[in-house]
């Protein structure tokens, strides 16, 4: 919900600006970073997906889902004529980071940065827009790949693909953004009227979304013993890494 505030704040900014004819000086870049030095994470909360389970709440399961496609949806396509969106990556972008930083318009990667959808590992997928966004860089069969084969991608394998637009060295990643958005801003409005052509051309498609999150959530209900254990393995992972960088910012 704090996210969501943000968008509606930088598109408010948008329209405020051009109802009072001071484009140059409303918000023309938003960069998406991760203040954890290792996990470039958007919530990923494991152990509620097992207690919606557990219990066969598909209603707050299905809620939560949804809120995180609104979230992708409105990153994706935020005012795109008007604001290029950069996703800076520089740890582990896994599962719903992963997918939040595919709804960027730019992704600029540290190159020890790694990417993967570990979802199928305990019988599931990414809930909400990782196909349609894929799509837009690989094709479909090469998207369904990514997502089913819990390969973890390198930085550069993804910059290979078009996926992941910069790569610069560790620790030199806010450079990096400043360096990108120095050049872009050259030929800005143009740029800007290209990537909206972009859009225009290959958009995030909300109801393809919202089957795929109707989709997630009856898998969901019905995981085998066998994928509910998995689960219950990459949870004590999860809490584990979560308490070790408690202690590690202690």
């Amino acid at each position: 919900q704090e996210f969501q505030s943000v968008f509606e704040m930088l598109q408010n900014d948008c329209v405020s600006s051009a109802h009072c004819g001071s484009e140059d000086s409303s918000i023309r870049y938003a960069v998406l970073k991760s203040t954890d030095e290792e996990y470039f994470s958007l919530g990923g909360d494991l152990s509620y997906f097992r207690h919606c389970i557990q219990r066969g709440d598909a209603p707050n399961l299905h809620a939560y889902s949804k809120q995180c496609l609104d979230l992708m949806y409105s990153f994706h396509s935020l005012l795109n004529e008007q604001i290029k969106s950069i996703a800076l990556v520089q740890g582990r972008a896994l599962g719903g980071g992963f997918e939040l930083a595919l709804s960027a318009d730019c992704i600029i990667a540290e190159e020890h940065s790694t990417f993967a959808f570990p979802e199928i590992m305990f019988g599931l997928f990414p809930c909400t827009g990782a196909m349609g966004l894929l799509s837009t860089y690989v094709s479909p069969k090469q998207a369904e790949r990514i997502m089913t084969e819990s390969k973890i991608y390198t930085a550069q394998e993804l910059y290979e693909m078009g996926i992941v637009d910069v790569v610069c060295k560790k620790g030199e990643g806010q450079r990096a953004v400043e360096d990108y958005i120095a050049n872009h801003s050259k030929r800005l409005n143009a740029r800007l009227k290209i990537q909206a052509s972009r859009h225009r051309i290959a958009p995030l498609d909300y109801n393809e979304g919202m089957r795929i999150v109707n989709d997630w959530v009856e898998l969901a209900m019905h995981l085998p013993p066998d994928a509910r254990r998995t689960l219950d393995m990459l949870i004590l992972m999860q809490e584990s890494s979560g308490k070790a960088g408690i202690n590690k910012a202690a």
